[in-house]
């Protein structure tokens, strides 16, 4: 009898242990998901005759369950936010400007074709989801500010991030995007001085 107790505490042991390690890797893979994102590569603003312009490059990558979510003609929302404050030793800091920009990304299974469509200007079509992407890492210098929206000589901080906008996602997915990790895309804040001009 011993023997048959000594095997049977092992096998307790051994089960506990597996239950233990796989609870562990329940708890630790959605983190692995949830540490993706995205990347400002650069971004800087450039002077022009209309006005400010924002110049900025992402990197990042759709995991598994956002491509299965494009192809079955879920709409995608990529934000890029600009927000310039001006430093004031009196007071708080001056918060001078507030923009966004935001990129649909979407897909036609009759035309076999991605579609990229900044919104209310420009739409263009793409064979690969890749190139589409290509559109959303390196968007076109978009105008952030008239020439007199700004205080020349002034030095502003500008924070640029860019983000999956869960909120203009249809309803039914908006409630799963706040609860699944996969749909967490985002970047952090980059933050560099501007001296207007």
């Amino acid at each position: 009898m011993r023997g048959h107790d000594v095997r049977l505490q092992q096998w307790v042991v051994s089960m506990l242990l597996r239950g233990w390690i796989l609870a562990v890797l329940l708890v630790f893979a959605p983190l692995s998901h949830a540490a993706e994102g995205v990347d400002v590569v650069q971004a800087h603003l450039e002077n022009s005759d209309d006005g400010v312009k924002l110049s900025a490059t992402f990197a990042f990558e759709l995991n598994r369950g956002l491509e299965d979510a494009i192809t079955h003609g879920v709409p995608l929302y990529f934000t890029t936010e600009v927000e310039l404050t001006r430093p004031r030793w009196y007071w708080f800091d001056e918060q001078s400007l507030t923009e966004s920009q935001t990129i649909r990304l979407s897909y036609n299974v009759l035309t076999r074709q991605y579609h990229a469509a900044i919104l209310g200007r420009l739409q263009q079509s793409f064979s690969s989801l890749d190139d589409a992407l290509s559109l959303i890492r390196r968007p076109s210098r978009w105008l952030i500010a008239d020439k007199s929206a700004l205080k020349p000589g002034a030095v502003y901080t500008v924070a640029v991030r860019m983000r999956l906008d869960v909120a203009q996602l249809p309803k039914p997915f908006q409630v799963n995007a706040i609860n699944n990790a996969d749909w967490r895309l985002s970047s952090d804040w980059k933050i560099f001085s501007y001296k207007a001009e």
